[in-house]
């Protein structure tokens, strides 16, 4: 059947196929659907980090205009925490006693007849605390401290007798902040309850998970939950749990017995829907003289929430990047009184590499040797945990045609050799990794009687463009015009999809509509196997392929004919088939999985008297396998770019050490890039399809940040001479 070797609809940067539904306002997001008689709903959040409640008053409240109930922990029926995910445990359920674990946690929910009767009415229950002193530090002794959570720590070789033979031996301990996802549309949840059936709109990157976790958060059956999220305001990272808003507005909308919105507030998104969680990180990196790593060791604390399990792995890529025969990787957690944390956008790598690629930079320094060449020098031809091939990588493409693009041979060795005017130049760089990442999907594709065709499966699209490279693939394995094929998502009575997160949804899914969409080929040729006026009598799926909407013989195409006039003929209105995909193993196929590979390089400017610091251009280069439409692709990276740079010299979610209140929980204190601070920025794709799925993608979402804070750090470096172990880079630290 059809290949993609010589597609016509793959890899054309065509624009969004909903692009018009949002620019005209037509996109309809959680927060736009309503149902008659509709309540709204208020958190009241708690003031404090550590302790209990001891008394709450909820009269003035509940007497106050509108008001229809004031749920707290003393009426609020009794909740099983959700069931365990493929990202893990869910998060407690809310308001089940009277403990306080973090400052902003949901101690009461304010149903009344408008949003601003309940806003209204939260503001009146107060609440009386019994407070303990809060752990807020990942070096507090009291913290609890969980070992190795995920159980993939790693150790190969002899690390103490690889440094022993290093002639150098650099490191250091490396810090990166709390950062919050933010994404702009605020976080919405509607629910109807009718009887025992439940429809909700709500903002998640993952409606099945939310369904699933529903049913056993409220003991009914999945089958009477139908959730929906056609469009989300972005996501992050944010939207990949349910979170215990969620669970209230349900339980609101079912105690009040009337449908009901919740529309979280700017602070509250701080606090109630995860953050990327700080880390500390002590690495340690040795080399002999003629640039081969011989040694490195990484651990990593990081913090989590005092009854929640979500962990994301720091030290893994210090593990996988590099051809080193001695390593080791720790991985450990604190458990504070904070927010739960979340993955946010390339979870873990985006904390880790920034420790192992300044080490390896430093490295480089240290044995005198260009940061390119050192990097080339310990490229890894096999996976260095596995001892297999990687099914794909084109990282020394990555590396040497971003070199030639940045013009990296014009950068002098020393630091603080190259200036323009009273700025300081600095070049630098990083290698970049993300690791692939695919859970089972499935996916229904149907031929309608006028030849169009409509695919669809429960995924979400947080605007990464799920809709449109979807739209092209399916229109190009039923070799049909794009206009051809309509693609619907976001709904949880389509077929399961998962999360849209960890950069593998476009894999996934990607390889359950190319099953589909075979399979409908397929049941095309059973419908005609024993019709004689038919050309296609007997083909067998292998034998034909799918053209200007008609199946046809691949060795004749003159023998085929349209899918308009099989139905015709036949009866039929339309032919469904459904497809699936399964991730696949590196032991059956002989050869590690390959996530997405890249290499950046920047050019920062320092003013020397006043610290500033101005990222001048951006050079990204990336093997992301088959990229299915190159203007999607890049606009990716390019908002992972945007991304990087914020981590680097922006974001830090401020807690404040006496009381855990996060000191900057809106947008006008959360500090982010802003069009002034985004330079010049170039993106090249290199390397083709990874031979080890149907589709041969990768997923680019994450690895458009990943390695932009270490390429900035070590571009400060060369500007300056000094090696920045604390994220994010400010004034202060650049001052002379």
């Amino acid at each position: 059947m059809t290949t993609l070797e010589n597609s016509k609809a793959l890899g054309a940067g065509i624009d969004r196929v909903d692009a018009p539904l949002k620019v005209t306002g037509a996109a309809h997001y959680p927060n736009d659907f309503s149902f008659p008689h509709m309540a709204h709903a208020a958190l009241v959040g708690s003031t404090v980090a550590a302790g209990r409640i001891r008394g709450i008053d909820v009269s003035q409240a509940a007497s106050a205009p509108g008001v229809l109930r004031v749920i707290t922990h003393l009426n609020a029926p009794k909740l099983e925490r959700g069931p365990m995910t493929p990202l893990g445990a869910s998060p407690p359920a809310p308001l089940q006693d009277e403990r306080i674990l973090h400052y902003g946690q949901h101690v009461a929910v304010v149903v009344a007849e408008t949003a601003e009767q309940a806003r209204h009415a939260a503001r009146l229950v107060h609440v009386d605390y019994e407070t303990t002193d809060a752990v807020l530090d990942v070096n507090d002794p009291r913290a609890e401290i969980l070992v190795n959570p995920l159980g993939q720590d790693t150790e190969r070789g002899d690390v103490a007798a690889g440094f022993a033979q290093a002639d150098v031996v650099v490191g250091g301990t490396y810090t990166t902040p709390d950062n919050t996802n933010n994404p702009l549309g605020l976080f919405s949840t509607v629910a109807h309850w009718q009887g025992d059936a439940l429809t909700v709109h709500d903002s998640t990157q993952s409606i099945h998970n939310v369904r699933t976790s529903l049913a056993k958060v409220f003991g009914v059956p999945e089958s009477g939950i139908r959730v929906l999220a056609p469009f989300v305001g972005g996501g992050f990272g944010a939207g990949l749990r349910m979170w215990p808003h969620v669970v209230l507005a349900v339980m609101a909308a079912r105690e009040t017995g009337r449908p009901v919105k919740l529309v979280l507030t700017r602070p509250q998104m701080f606090t109630s829907v995860g953050h990327r969680p700080n880390s500390v990180q002590q690495i340690q990196v040795g080399a002999t003289r003629d640039g081969k790593l011989v040694a490195i060791e990484h651990h990593a604390i990081s913090s989590v929430a005092m009854e929640d399990d979500d962990a994301e792995l720091v030290t893994l890529c210090a593990a996988v990047s590099y051809a080193c025969p001695n390593a080791v990787t720790r991985d450990r957690q604190a458990r504070l009184n904070i927010p739960c944390p979340g993955s946010m956008r390339a979870p873990g790598e985006g904390q880790g590499n920034f420790a192992l690629e300044s080490a390896i930079d430093e490295a480089a320094h240290a044995v005198g040797m260009d940061p390119l060449e050192f990097r080339l020098r310990n490229f890894a031809e096999q996976h260095p945990l596995l001892g297999l091939p990687w099914s794909s990588n084109a990282l020394r493409e990555c590396l040497t045609e971003g070199a030639e693009m940045f013009g990296w041979s014009k950068r002098t060795r020393e630091p603080g050799s190259m200036r323009e005017g009273r700025w300081i130049v600095g070049y630098g760089m990083a290698a970049a990794s993300f690791p692939f990442y695919q859970n089972p999907c499935q996916a229904r594709a149907t031929v309608r009687g006028d030849g169009s065709a409509y695919v669809r499966s429960g995924a979400t699209d947080i605007g990464t463009g799920t809709y449109t490279v979807m739209t092209q693939l399916a229109a190009e394995l039923l070799g049909l015009d794009v206009s051809r094929v309509r693609f619907d998502l976001g709904d949880s009575d389509m077929p399961y999809a998962p999360q849209a997160g960890g950069s593998g949804l476009t894999g996934g899914l990607g390889n359950a509509v190319h099953d589909a969409c075979r399979n409908l080929v397929h049941a095309f040729l059973d419908v005609v196997r024993d019709d004689d006026e038919s050309p296609l009598r007997g083909a067998a799926t292998d034998d034909v392929s799918a053209t200007d909407g008609r199946i046809h013989l691949t060795s004749d195409p003159q023998q085929g004919e349209p899918y308009a006039a099989i139905l015709a003929r036949h009866d039929l209105t339309e032919l469904s088939a459904d497809g699936k995909s399964t991730p696949p193993r590196a032991q059956e196929l002989g050869m590690a999985m390959a996530g997405a590979f890249g290499a950046k390089f920047v050019e920062v400017r320092i003013d020397p008297d006043l610290g500033l610091l101005r990222v001048a251009r951006v050079v990204s280069v990336i093997d992301g396998g088959r990229i299915l439409n190159e203007k999607t692709a890049t606009s990716q990276i390019i908002g992972g770019t945007v991304g990087g740079i914020s981590q680097a010299m922006f974001e830090e979610t401020a807690t404040d050490a006496g009381t855990g209140r996060i000191a900057n929980a809106t947008l006008g204190d959360y500090l982010m890039p802003v069009n002034a601070d985004v330079p010049d920025m170039q993106v090249r794709f290199v390397g083709g399809p990874d031979p080890a799925t149907a589709v041969g993608t990768k997923g680019v979402g994450e690895i458009g940040l990943v390695g932009l804070a270490a390429a900035i750090g070590n571009s400060v470096f060369h500007a300056t001479g000094r090696r920045i172990r604390s994220l994010p880079i400010t004034i202060d630290q650049l001052m002379n």
